[in-house]
């Protein structure tokens, strides 16, 4: 009763405040009536608290999330079902959701009365614009009587969570130079047979099966031979993000850093479904192999959560990726580079791997004067000419551009690439 009395609403308490000055006006004018509606206005109130107090309904909460993994910039749909477990009916509840700020105001919706064992359902809609994760609930309750005198507030323990993952854009497919490094009992004699069996021979030895019997290579051998199994040779690919904080600009999900984020969500996706097997390193210390079943949301999870961080440099990155290197392809997701640093990148062209980087110029991505644009832009071209004379396919990334209008350039061959070297030194005002 005293939790009750605690959740008089303010039109309760008004009630109680008028039951007492009705009832000291009675007192001094000597009127009964006027005492007579003073104790029906403290009844109200206290007879709201007590129904609402000893309320005890039996309820049963399940929230689902449709999709629980969402892209940037989308919506989800959250449904609520509320099932009443007691034999007694309940009263008109207030539903509130508590949602992190950035989904929103919580949603308020009203549930009317629940007949015993009865259940109901409600939606409602959040949108997040900043990739993460974010918690939903716990689910609060508030009960009420139906003047709206008393209300006390129930809550559930449990708590979903959505996951806002970097929007996933598709890519035009294109030849790629080291498509099919890595690892295998032979390499595949065409592109036509990626995926498949080749088949090779070898001698007949005791207990093969005589099936597997090669006649035309016995007939030119002169020995017994047998078809040998082989698979191709496996591809494989590095996808490298760069989360130096000062080598990106901008703020929230137009930074420079999020367009990074997002292609390197978008190139470990499409190359999953070319039959890479795919590989995420990020300048934060995190290493994924997503080869395995599942593996595409491993990396989805993983960049919904990647931050920039200020200890981060490319050294670091450069000796992590080195630790699991196993040639095949490599594409790296560059902010602002220096000569330096980009000189440190030619450390991973080790095991025949082809390097490929999308060097963002950060710089673009704020205002700048005539005079700093144009240094900036100097600087850029001298850190992408250093990138190519290390041996890797530099491409500029400005503000504005998108992944899937740059990708084809990834495999136009070595020509364009040092065309455009040519370009940077030229710009940059090197000399050959």
């Amino acid at each position: 009763m005293r939790e009750a009395l605690r959740g008089l609403t303010t039109r309760g308490r008004s009630f109680l405040a008028a039951a007492i000055a009705a009832g000291i006006s009675a007192l001094i004018l000597g009127e009964r009536d006027l005492l007579r509606v003073a104790v029906l206005l403290a009844a109200l109130p206290l007879l709201a608290a007590a129904y609402v107090g000893r309320s005890r309904y039996k309820l049963a909460c399940t929230r689902s999330l449709e999709p629980g993994r969402a892209p940037v910039g989308s919506s989800a749909r959250v449904i609520l079902r509320l099932q009443n477990l007691s034999r007694l009916p309940t009263g008109t509840m207030l539903l509130e959701d508590r949602l992190p700020y950035a989904l929103g105001s919580r949603p308020r919706v009203v549930l009317e009365r629940l007949g015993a064992h009865q259940a109901s359902s409600v939606a409602y809609t959040v949108r997040a614009d900043v990739r993460g994760r974010y918690p939903i609930g716990p689910l609060v309750i508030r009960l009420t009587d139906p003047f709206g005198l008393c209300e006390l507030t129930r809550s559930f323990p449990s708590v979903d969570q959505l996951t806002v993952i970097p929007q996933v854009l598709p890519l035009p497919r294109v030849r790629l130079a080291g498509e099919y490094a890595g690892s295998g009992d032979s390499r595949a004699r065409s592109v036509a047979v990626h995926g498949e069996d080749d088949a090779a021979t070898r001698e007949y030895r005791r207990g093969d099966d005589l099936r597997r019997v090669h006649w035309r290579s016995t007939a030119r051998t002169g020995e017994l031979m047998v078809r040998r199994e082989e698979q191709p040779w496996e591809s494989r690919a590095t996808v490298v993000l760069d989360t130096r904080l000062n080598a990106h600009r901008g703020e929230g999900p137009t930074a420079s850093f999020e367009w990074a984020v997002s292609a390197a969500a978008s190139i470990a996706v499409h190359l999953r479904e070319a039959g890479y097997k795919v590989r995420l390193v990020t300048g934060g210390g995190t290493d994924i192999d997503a080869s395995e079943g599942g593996g595409e949301g491993l990396i989805l999870d993983t960049l919904a959560d990647v931050k920039l961080a200020a200890t981060s440099d490319v050294a670091a990155l450069v000796e992590h990726v080195r630790r699991r290197s196993d040639g095949g392809l490599v594409i790296g997701l560059f902010g602002s580079l220096t000569t330096a640093e980009a000189h440190l990148l030619s450390g991973l062209r080790g095991n025949g791997a082809t390097c490929l980087a999308f060097a963002v110029d950060s710089a673009t991505w704020v205002p700048m004067t005539a005079g700093d644009r144009q240094d900036s832009d100097q600087e850029h071209a001298a850190a992408s000419l250093a990138l190519v004379r290390s041996g890797w396919r530099s491409v500029r990334v400005s503000h504005g551009e998108t992944l899937p209008a740059l990708w084809p350039t990834v495999g136009r061959g070595a020509q364009g690439f040092a065309y455009r070297a040519a370009m940077a030194e030229t710009v940059s005002g090197v000399t050959r």
